[in-house]
């Protein structure tokens, strides 16, 4: 196990039956890279990766 999949694994326990929208997210992570701006280009990554899940290429 990775020491970030503990973060992953906390969510999945705590928020995994929730509905949200994707605009929820994405608001949640511009409030992270606002508190956290160190962040901003993992966080980035991230949100283009989900953003492209499931495209055909």
């Amino acid at each position: 196990m990775y020491f970030t999949d503990r973060g992953i694994e906390q969510l999945e326990e705590q928020r995994g039956d929730d509905q949200v929208s994707l605009a929820w997210v994405a608001q949640r992570l511009s409030e992270f890279i606002d508190l956290n701006p160190e962040f901003e280009t993992a966080v980035d990554r991230l949100a283009g990766w989900l953003a492209s899940v499931g495209d055909d290429d």
